[in-house]
C-alpha cells in the first residue's frame, strides 16, 4: 500500500480517453487520482459531476483529474453518457466529463493502491485520493467511507498549499486559506531560534514569533496566484 513520499505505483490502464501509462504521461504535471465505488451510483454521479464543472478551476493549478472504478469501460460510457443526457445537480446539467475513468475491472489498480478496504466492501474501491507531484511522488492521501461524498473545495484548498510550500518553502496552518499567513519553518540551531525572536520585533520584519517555535510571516494571496500561474505557464511551454 503506496505512503506519503513514495512514488507513485505504476500501471498502464484503458480509460474512457484511451490508454494511458501512470504516472509518466502525467510528468511535470500535479495528478488528482481518485477511486469510486460504482458507477450508476448516485453519490458518485454528484462526485463526477462536480470534478467536471471544476476542472478547468484545478488546469490553473497544473493540476489534471483521473479517476477509476472497478467497472468495465462500457459501462463507464454509459453512465458517462447518462450524467450528460440526463442528471442535473446543483444547476449543472448537460455535463460532459472530458477527464480520464479508469477501467479496473479486474482490480488490480484498485488493489495496488490500496483502495480496496474489505471491511467497507470487498469488491468496491472506497473513495479514495491520491495527489501526486510532478515528479510522480504521493503527495496526500485521502479516504472517504462509500457513504459519504468528497469535500472539492479542500481538495482544491490542498493543492494550493502543497504547491505554496513548494514555492515558498513554508508550511501552512490549520485552515489555512490563500492570503493568510504561513508558518516559517523551524530554526535550525539555538542561535537561529534566538536571532529569529529577536529579529521579529523589528519593525521592519515581516516575520511574527510568538516564541521560538511558532512563527508566521505573510504572504498574499495576489502573489501566491501569481507565482503559482507561472509555474502552470512554464510547465505548459515545457509540454507544448
Amino acid at each position: 500500500m503506496p505512503r506519503l513520499g513514495d512514488p507513485a505505483p505504476h500501471f498502464t490502464a484503458v480509460t474512457t480517453q484511451g490508454e494511458i501509462s501512470f504516472p509518466g504521461d502525467y510528468a511535470g504535471r500535479w495528478v488528482i487520482l481518485f477511486s469510486h465505488p460504482s458507477d450508476f451510483t448516485p453519490v458518485c454521479t454528484s462526485e463526477f459531476m462536480t470534478f467536471a464543472v471544476m476542472q478547468p478551476e484545478f488546469a490553473e493549478y497544473n493540476t489534471d483529474l483521473v479517476g477509476l472504478s472497478v467497472d468495465g469501460l462500457y459501462s463507464h460510457i454509459a453512465w458517462l453518457r447518462t450524467i450528460e443526457e440526463k442528471i442535473t445537480f446543483r444547476g449543472h446539467s448537460g455535463v460532459q466529463v472530458t477527464f480520464p475513468l479508469i477501467d479496473d475491472h479486474t482490480m488490480s489498480i484498485a488493489m495496488q493502491y490500496g483502495m480496496i478496504m474489505p471491511g467497507e466492501h470487498a469488491s468496491s474501491a472506497v473513495r479514495a485520493v491520491f495527489i501526486i507531484d510532478p515528479t510522480g511522488t504521493i503527495r496526500t492521501i485521502i479516504y472517504y467511507p462509500l457513504s459519504t461524498g468528497r469535500n472539492f473545495a479542500e481538495l482544491l484548498r490542498v493543492i494550493k498549499a502543497l504547491q505554496t510550500a513548494d514555492a515558498f518553502d513554508v508550511a501552512t496552518p490549520a485552515d489555512w486559506v490563500p492570503g493568510e499567513p504561513v508558518i516559517v519553518p523551524l530554526p535550525g540551531s539555538c542561535g537561529t531560534a534566538k536571532e529569529r525572536m529577536q529579529d521579529s520585533t523589528d519593525d521592519t520584519s515581516d516575520i511574527d514569533c510568538q516564541d521560538w517555535f511558532f512563527c508566521t510571516k505573510p504572504i498574499s494571496a495576489a502573489e501566491i496566484e501569481e507565482t503559482l500561474r507561472v509555474t502552470l505557464t512554464t510547465a505548459s511551454l515545457a509540454s507544448a
